[in-house]
C-alpha cells in the first residue's frame, strides 16, 4: 500500500476507534459556545458585566462631581487567578441598594484590594519612581473599595474599584453637588456611604498613595 494509502487508511481507523469521544467532543464544544453566546446576549440586554473590572475615579471640581475611568480590565487580568475572578463576580452579585461593597469576607479583602492596588502602582510608575529619586512630584493619599452598584439608574452595572482622596471622602460637601449627568446621583449616593463605612469598618477599604510627575 502507498504511503499516502496507508496514512489515509490510518486517520480512517482512528476516526472509527474513536468516534464517539470526537462527536461527544465537538457536542460538548457547540454547547458551550451556544450558551456563552446566550449569556453575553443576556449581560447585554441588562447591561451586566462582572467580568469587567473598571477603575473609577471620582473627584469634585468646581462643585462638580467628575466621574473618570482610570483603566478597565477583564477581572482575570486584575486578579490573575480564574478562581479569584470567578469568586468575586459572584460577590458582586450578592450587592444590595443599601450596600454597594462587595461583601467579600474579612479574611479575604486584602488580597482582592491589594490586587487593585498593584494595578494602579503600575500605572503611576513614573510618578512613584520620580519621587523616588527626589524629583518633582504632586502626591496625595487615594482610598480604595470595591463595589457594584445596584440601585438608581447606572446605565450599566460593572465590578467599579472606586478610587478618591481620602481627604475628600472623609469632608464631602452637605449638599448634593452639581452632576455631570442625572444617573450620576447613584455615584454621589455610592459615596456618601463610602465615607460613613470607612468611619463604621475601615477593614473595607485600602489606602494608597498616588504620585504623578
Amino acid at each position: 500500500m502507498p504511503p499516502a494509502d496507508q496514512i489515509i487508511q490510518t486517520l480512517i481507523d482512528y476516526v472509527k476507534d474513536h468516534a464517539v469521544k470526537l462527536i461527544t467532543g465537538l457536542i460538548l464544544m457547540a454547547l458551550g459556545w451556544y450558551v456563552g453566546r446566550r449569556r453575553a446576549a443576556a449581560d447585554w440586554k441588562k447591561q451586566e458585566f462582572l467580568d469587567r473590572m473598571n477603575l473609577s475615579l471620582n473627584s469634585i471640581t468646581d462643585g462638580t462631581l467628575k466621574i473618570r475611568t482610570l483603566c478597565e480590565k477583564r477581572c482575570e487580568e486584575v486578579f490573575l487567578n480564574a478562581t479569584a475572578a470567578d469568586a468575586i463576580q459572584k460577590f458582586a452579585k450578592k450587592t444590595t441598594p443599601a450596600d454597594p461593597i462587595l461583601p467579600i469576607p474579612n479574611d479575604q479583602i486584602w488580597f482582592y484590594l491589594n490586587s487593585v492596588l498593584n494595578e494602579l502602582s503600575e500605572q503611576f510608575a513614573p510618578g512613584l519612581l520620580k519621587r523616588d529619586i527626589g524629583g518633582p512630584v504632586s502626591s496625595a493619599k487615594y482610598i480604595i473599595a470595591l463595589t457594584c452598584e445596584a440601585a438608581g439608574e447606572m446605565k450599566t452595572r460593572k465590578i467599579r474599584a472606586m478610587v478618591i482622596q481620602r481627604a475628600l471622602l472623609q469632608s464631602l460637601p452637605a449638599e448634593t453637588p452639581k452632576l455631570e449627568s442625572p444617573s450620576h446621583i447613584t455615584r454621589w449616593e455610592t459615596l456618601q456611604f463610602l465615607a460613613a463605612e470607612l468611619a463604621r469598618n475601615p477593614n473595607r477599604f485600602m489606602e494608597m498613595e498616588l504620585s504623578v510627575p
